[in-house]
C-alpha cells in the first residue's frame, strides 16, 4: 500500500536523533537565553528544534540525580571517570601534535 501525499503538502522530515550532549547544551543554552529574556522558540529556531522538544530535554535534565554533569543521567563517579579517559586522550593528542612539528620543522630546514 502506498501512502498518499497531498498536493502541496510539505515533505516530512526523517526523524533524527540527538547525542545526550546535545541535548545538555540545548537545556543549557535555553537557559542562558530565557535568562536575557529570550524564549524557547528562538532557541528551537537556532538548533532547528522544536521548542516542547527542549522543555522536554529540560524536564529530563532536571529530574537527573547529577545537576550539572555534561550527559543527563550520569552520576558524579561516571563523569569523573569520562572525564578522566577525555583529559587522558587530550594528553595523549597534544603529545602527538608536538612530536609531528618537530618532525615538519625538522624536514623544512
Amino acid at each position: 500500500m502506498q501512502s498518499r501525499k497531498k498536493i502541496g503538502a510539505p515533505a516530512r522530515r526523517e526523524r533524527r536523533e540527538f547525542s545526550a550532549e546535545f541535548k545538555a547544551e540545548a537545556v543549557r543554552l535555553a537557559a542562558e537565553r530565557r535568562a536575557a529574556g529570550g524564549t524557547l522558540a528562538d532557541v528551537g529556531r537556532e538548533l532547528d528544534v522544536r521548542p516542547d522538544q527542549l522543555r522536554l530535554w529540560r524536564r529530563a535534565v532536571a529530574g537527573t540525580p547529577s545537576v550539572g554533569s555534561a550527559v543527563p543521567g550520569e552520576t558524579v563517579e561516571q563523569e569523573n571517570r569520562r572525564l578522566r579517559r577525555e583529559n587522558a586522550t587530550l594528553r595523549q593528542e597534544q603529545a602527538f601534535a608536538k612530536k609531528v612539528a618537530v618532525y615538519f620543522a625538522r624536514e623544512s630546514h
